[in-house]
């Protein structure tokens, strides 16, 4: 990557989490990156991120953001608004009988096997309104759209207050015409444009995901809308002249204008930046299979990355019944990180998370009037962070050890008669335990020997169990970034810009008819490239991804198998069917027919490389030990060396017990764990021989 003299030449990564925002910057012109952190301002989300860009440019010796060729912006602003439900007045018109659907989901249950549950659907049922019209399951057109009977509807919704509407109609994936039309009366009297059609943003049958893909991105519209379109005002204010980009939850970035367009796009999008940038990390390490592990306040995600690539799911839910069907990087998530409170149950259970003491008031070594012991909290008594460190690089003020034993005593170690120190290891036991077997869910449960991976932790407390992860699932590296705190910046940066389409088939195999499918994904490909070329975005090349979705005829869960357009006939598809099956399930089925439901395209533009040499080591560091730490482990205590982990150069070696200090994070080494120094400036952990 190099930048023309004379233009903007810095490239900023934008992280925003719960408790601090962080950036990672890069200087295309000297090579040089850094980082800055900003403590996060939940609910003006855009205040954090402006502070944090003044750090850059006041650090680049200027007074404006003329020096800022592209931000990359990874926003949890929608999966917050869906989370605590603070989203727009939304309203649905929808064909004549099946006002409920969004309600009636897939008649599941909370608990599967509770007796009882609460479930609360995102639109009303009195703003779920009725029309008639009705397209048959094969795309035949049986009724009409009353177009009179959408615009009083539409008036209706106006009155009761809605600010976004969703118009869903039945089978509209077979057939869209009725929703075209009715979209044509509802935007001409509509006041904004906070209009969506299902079949526009997810033209594939099962009706309950698509209404409520649909739903969901109707009420994200004025929500992510507005804070984006504020952000980006903001920044032109400042001198910003340069490319908004935004993540998504494919691992790929999109424009300004397509993420006010389908938000629902960026929910869950915030660790999938940091899952792209250790799949790339570890590709250029030489470990084309590694787990990532991002340790927060809150949470701990989870993901699988094999052959390079990180595995994509059709669909998640951000909670119970808030159902998104788009692809997403495929994210196992646990209440364990750092603020997880510790409790014990009256029957005498140690139990770690998911409740969290958040970043306010935060766990009680902060001293913020929080006085229930937390992972960090144990972590701090046990000396594996340095209470007189500050977080954060300073953003923090130094830590109360007091506090964090007294917390640790009254709630943990008397109820379960205890030592103090016995009851802090107990702690990190649980949830090192609950951690593992979030790895083993992405891992064995699918078919994956984790043994064969390596272990990438980041986020700010990924470092410190990075030892205990190895050694609960018998991984034989970890692969510490160089900046472990930052990653999800670093990954904003790295990121391609990727479009994602899908339209239904419904056929069987001997009925496609292949020179269709064929220009449908032509069709595909030339929608995808008009959203890339939008962006104003220089791409190094453009390439594309196509799969179907398949099944054998009376199952009911497809199979995504990616094919070239070489092979877009019946022989060619049927064997990369029946190669999926096979790897998949061991076998493959005679008899049943094939079945395809769904073509998958999708359309990739190459951002210009990040070259990771930037982050490695530069001149011959020191490998002196700034000081020694007390930890207590397994039961006795350790004179553990402390580090300035930056300063370390490349080739440095370094024995357990160490801690590794570092602005964004500390690394706790383990007795028995030996660490490496690599030419990237990562940190390779192996058990001693």
């Amino acid at each position: 990557m190099s930048a023309v003299p004379g233009t903007p030449a810095l490239v900023v990564g934008v992280d925003v989490g719960g408790t601090f925002t962080d950036l990672f910057v890069l200087d295309e012109a000297s090579g040089q990156a850094r980082i800055v952190k900003v403590p996060s301002t939940r609910g003006e989300e855009a205040l954090g991120f402006l502070n944090g860009i003044a750090q850059v440019t006041a650090a680049d010796g200027s007074h404006a953001a003329q020096a800022i060729a592209t931000i990359v912006h990874g926003t949890t602003v929608g999966t917050n608004a869906l989370l605590e439900r603070k989203i727009a007045r939304t309203g649905i018109i929808t064909t004549r009988g099946f006002r409920d659907v969004l309600e009636m989901r897939r008649r599941d249950r909370p608990q599967t096997w509770g007796l009882r549950g609460n479930y609360t659907p995102v639109v009303p049922r009195a703003l779920r309104l009725e029309v008639d019209e009705r397209v048959l399951a094969d795309g035949r057109l049986h009724t009409p759209v009353d177009l009179a009977q959408v615009k009083a509807q539409a008036q209706a919704l106006l009155a009761a207050g809605c600010e976004a509407v969703c118009i869903f109609f039945i089978h509209g994936y077979a057939n869209p015409a009725n929703e075209r039309a009715a979209a044509e009366v509802v935007r001409a009297l509509w006041p904004n444009p906070h209009v969506t059609v299902a079949s526009e943003v997810l033209p594939e049958i099962r009706e309950f995901e698509r209404c409520s893909t649909a739903t969901l991105n109707a009420a994200l519209q004025p929500v992510v809308g507005s804070y984006l379109q504020r952000l980006e005002a903001d920044l032109r204010t400042q001198g910003f002249g340069g490319e908004l980009l935004i993540v998504q939850s494919n691992g790929g970035v999109m424009s300004r204008q397509t993420a006010c367009d389908v938000p629902v796009r960026t929910a869950l999008s915030g660790p999938a930046a940091g899952v792209m940038a250790c799949a790339e990390i570890a590709r250029a390490s030489g470990f084309p299979n590694v787990i990532t592990g991002d340790m927060g306040g809150t949470s701990f995600d989870v993901s699988l990355i094999a052959e390079g690539q990180a595995a994509l799911a059709a669909q998640t839910a951000i909670e119970f019944g808030l159902v998104v069907r788009s692809p997403m990087i495929q994210i196992e998530t646990i209440g364990a990180g750092g603020g997880s409170i510790a409790s014990v149950y009256a029957g005498g259970l140690l139990q770690v998370g998911p409740e969290s003491a958040g970043s306010v008031p935060g766990p009680a070594c902060y001293g913020r009037g929080n006085t229930r012991p937390t992972v960090t909290d144990a972590n701090v008594l046990l000396g594996r962070i340095a209470a007189d460190r500050p977080l954060g690089g300073g953003l923090l003020q130094a830590l109360d050890a007091t506090r964090a034993e007294d917390a640790i005593r009254t709630h943990v170690a008397e109820p379960l008669g205890l030592e103090v120190l016995a009851a802090a290891e107990a702690i990190l036991t649980v949830a090192n335990a609950r951690m593992a077997g979030a790895i083993r869910v992405v891992s064995i449960e699918r078919g994956h020997d984790p043994r064969a991976f390596a272990y990438m932790p980041f986020g700010g407390g990924g470092g410190l169990h990075v030892c205990a992860m190895m050694r609960e699932v018998g991984v034989t590296t970890g692969i510490v970034p160089r900046y472990p705190g930052v990653t999800s910046a670093l990954g904003c940066v790295m990121a391609d810009m990727r479009h994602d389409a899908v339209q239904t088939l419904n056929l069987s195999l001997a009925d496609v008819d292949w020179d269709s499918l064929r220009q449908r994904v032509e069709s595909l490909a030339q929608a995808c490239q008009t959203r890339l070329d939008s962006a104003g975005v220089r791409f190094e090349g453009v390439h594309d991804s196509i799969s179907l979705d398949m099944l054998y005829m009376g199952q009911t869960h497809t199979l995504q198998v990616t094919v070239t357009r070489g092979q877009l006939n019946a022989a060619g598809v049927q064997t990369a069917f029946e190669a999926a099956y096979r790897q998949a399930f061991g076998r493959v089925l005679q008899g049943p027919a094939i079945r395809v439901m769904n073509l998958r395209y999708a359309r990739i533009g190459r951002r210009p490389r990040f070259d990771l040499a930037v982050l490695a080591p530069q001149g011959e560091g020191s490998t002196r030990p700034v000081g020694v730490q007390r930890v207590y482990h397994q039961g006795r205590w350790w004179d553990a060396q402390r580090y300035a982990r930056l300063d370390l150069p490349v080739g440095a070696q370094l024995p357990g017990p160490a801690i590794l200090e570092q602005a964004d994070t500390t690394v706790w080494l383990d007795p028995g764990f030996n660490a490496r120094v690599d030419s990237l400036g990562n940190l390779r952990v192996e058990r001693k021989a």
